[in-house]
């Protein structure tokens, strides 16, 4: 699996989390503490994401990080 493969199926997992929860672009980069544009860069894949701010969004989603991964885990499978 190539990078941008990687940032997509990231960003997918992300989108798919907030979108269950009706939330937008905006009220997530509010509660994760980043930018609405970071937020939107992220979904796109276009961004490679930290560590840290993995863990906001995760917490933010109240998911864990490791059901965050998970997308990226399976491709490999």
């Amino acid at each position: 699996m190539n990078e941008d493969a990687i940032l997509k199926s990231f960003g997918n997992a992300i989108n798919i989390e907030r979108k269950a929860k009706g939330w937008s672009q905006e009220k997530l980069a509010e509660l994760a503490s980043l930018d609405r544009t970071y937020v939107s860069s992220v979904e796109r894949g276009h961004r490679n994401i930290s560590l840290i701010n993995i863990v906001k969004l995760a917490s933010a989603l109240e998911v864990t990080v490791s059901s965050l991964l998970q997308c990226i885990g399976d491709s490999y499978e």
